[in-house]
C-alpha cells in the first residue's frame, strides 16, 4: 500500500512577513508587483467585511511597485505593503484624522515615519482607519475574526489590517492603549517603542508627553527590522541565540479587572515558561503605581484640550459627543497646577522603575481584559496599558492565547526604558515557548 502524504498549501503573498518578503524579492522568487496584488486582492475580498481602510489607491500602489521592480534598487524594505493610521500625514493621500471637519484634507508632506518607510522601499497602501483624533470615538473598523466586535483603537484599521493579512506592516500610535490593544483584539504582533525614539513629525498630536507611533507587525523579527527603518539606521537582525530571559510576572492592581480566563491564560503561560527553562518571579510594583491611571488621565487630557483649542473653537458641533464630554471636558477643568503634579508625579514613578526590575529583563503581564468585546460603540478597556505608557518604556504584545470564544488574546512583556532589543530577545523567546 501507498503512503499518501498530504502536501501543505504553500503560503499566499499576502500572508508573508516583512522579512520574508524582502528575502523572496532579493532571491528573484517573487517581485513588489506581485506582493502588492496579493494584498489588494485580499482587500477586495475582505474590506466589505472589516473596513480597515480609509484611503486606498490600487493604481497608485501598482505604480509605485512596478516602478521599484524596474529601478532595480535595494532596501531593507523593498516591496514590503505598509498601511499609516489616517492621523499620520501623506503627500499623495488626505489625511482625515477621523474627523469631519478635515474631510479631504490634503498635507503636502509626508510625516517622517511615512518618508523612511518608502526610502527603505516600502509600498504604502493607503490610510488606515484610525478613531475621531486617535481618542474615544470608534471608527468604521470591524474586528476581522467576528465583525460584531470592536477591533479596539485607536490604530484600529492598522491591526486589523495586519490581523487580517491584509498588509504585513502597519503605523498606529498610542497615548494610551492604542496599538497594543487592538492588536491583541486583532491577533498582531505590536510594538510600543521608548519614548522619544521614532520620530513623531508630521504626526497630528495628541498628547506630546506621551505620544509615540506603534508598530504592528506579523513577527518580532518584523519589529525589529521595521524600528532600524525608522531610526534610519542599517537594520540590524537579532542575534541567532539570546539566552533564556529572566521575567518578572506582574499582575499590577489591575488583575481583578481580567477576566478569569485571561488571568488563568497568564497563570497556565507562566508555568509553560518555567518549564521551559526560564527564571520566573512574581513581582509586584510599589503602591505608588496605582496612582499613575490618574497622573496620566490628567497631562493627556490637559495637552489633548490645548492641542485641539482651534477645533473646540471653529468647529464644536462636528467634535463627537464621546470626545467633548470625555477628553475635552477633563482637559478643560484641569488646572495648569493639577497638571503639573501629575507631570511631577510620572517622573517620580519613572526613576523608580527600572529598579522595580531587579534582575529581570523582562515582565510579563496583560496586553487586555480579554477577547475583544462584542459591539462597536467602544473600543475596549484601555488600562491594562496606561501603567507601561505613562512609564515611557518599550512594550510588546504576542499573540499567543485564544479566548473561550476562539478570538486573540495577547500577552504584553514590558522592558527597562531603552532596552528595546533586549524586550525583542525575549519575546522571540517567549512567543516560541507559547505557540
Amino acid at each position: 500500500m501507498t503512503s499518501i502524504t498530504a502536501k501543505k498549501p504553500a503560503m499566499r503573498l499576502n500572508e508573508l512577513t516583512a522579512t520574508e518578503i524582502v528575502s523572496a524579492i532579493a532571491d528573484g522568487k517573487t517581485t513588489c508587483e506581485a506582493v502588492a496584488r496579493a494584498c489588494l486582492d485580499r482587500i477586495a475580498a475582505r474590506e466589505p467585511q472589516v473596513q480597515a481602510w480609509q484611503y486606498l489607491n490600487s493604481e497608485q500602489v501598482i505604480a509605485r511597485a512596478r516602478a521599484l521592480d524596474k529601478s532595480g534598487r535595494r532596501g531593507p524594505l523593498l516591496g514590503v505593503p505598509f498601511g499609516i493610521k489616517d492621523i499620520i500625514d501623506t503627500c499623495d493621500m488626505p489625511t482625515e484624522y477621523g474627523s469631519p471637519i478635515y474631510k479631504d484634507h490634503q498635507p503636502k508632506n509626508d510625516a517622517a515615519c511615512v518618508a523612511l518607510g518608502r526610502k527603505a522601499g516600502g509600498i504604502l497602501m493607503g490610510k488606515t482607519v484610525t478613531t475621531e483624533f486617535a481618542n474615544l470615538t470608534p471608527g468604521k473598523t470591524r474586528n476581522p475574526f467576528d465583525p460584531a466586535r470592536t477591533p479596539g483603537g485607536s490604530s484600529s484599521g492598522s491591526a486589523a489590517a495586519v490581523g487580517d493579512n491584509m498588509v504585513p506592516l502597519a503605523i498606529g500610535t498610542q497615548t494610551t492603549g492604542s496599538t497594543i490593544r487592538p492588536a491583541s483584539f486583532c491577533g498582531a504582533f505590536a510594538y510600543r517603542p521608548t519614548y522619544a525614539d521614532l520620530r513623531c513629525s508630521g504626526v497630528r498630536e495628541v498628547a506630546g508627553s506621551l505620544d509615540t507611533l506603534g508598530l504592528v507587525t506579523r513577527s518580532i523579527e518584523d519589529i525589529a527590522l521595521y524600528r532600524d527603518v525608522l531610526l534610519g539606521i542599517e537594520p540590524q537582525p537579532l542575534p541567532a541565540e539570546s539566552g533564556v530571559p529572566r521575567i518578572g510576572f506582574c499582575r499590577t492592581h489591575l488583575w481583578p479587572i481580567l477576566e478569569p480566563y485571561t488571568r488563568q491564560l497568564l497563570e497556565d503561560a507562566v508555568e509553560n515558561l518555567a518549564r521551559a527553562g526560564a527564571k520566573v518571579v512574581d513581582l509586584t510594583l510599589p503602591s505608588e503605581f496605582e496612582s499613575i491611571e490618574d497622573a496620566h488621565r490628567w497631562i493627556s487630557s490637559f495637552e489633548f484640550a490645548r492641542n485641539f483649542t482651534w477645533e473646540i473653537d471653529s468647529h464644536w458641533e462636528q467634535i463627537g459627543e464621546r470626545v467633548r464630554e470625555g477628553r475635552i471636558k477633563d482637559g478643560l477643568s484641569c488646572s495648569f497646577e493639577r497638571y503639573i503634579e501629575s507631570r511631577s508625579f510620572a517622573e517620580k514613578c519613572r526613576a523608580m522603575f527600572s529598579d522595580v526590575f531587579g534582575d529581570c529583563d523582562v515582565l510579563l503581564a496583560a496586553s487586555a481584559v480579554g477577547e475583544a468585546p462584542i459591539g462597536l460603540h467602544s473600543t475596549g478597556n484601555v488600562r491594562p496599558s496606561a501603567i507601561w505608557t505613562t512609564m515611557h518604556v518599550p512594550v510588546v504584545t504576542l499573540p499567543v492565547f485564544k479566548g473561550p470564544n476562539g478570538l486573540p488574546v495577547g500577552a504584553q512583556l514590558v522592558a527597562r526604558r531603552s532596552d528595546d532589543r533586549r524586550l525583542f530577545a525575549a519575546a522571540r523567546w517567549v512567543y516560541g515557548q507559547l505557540v
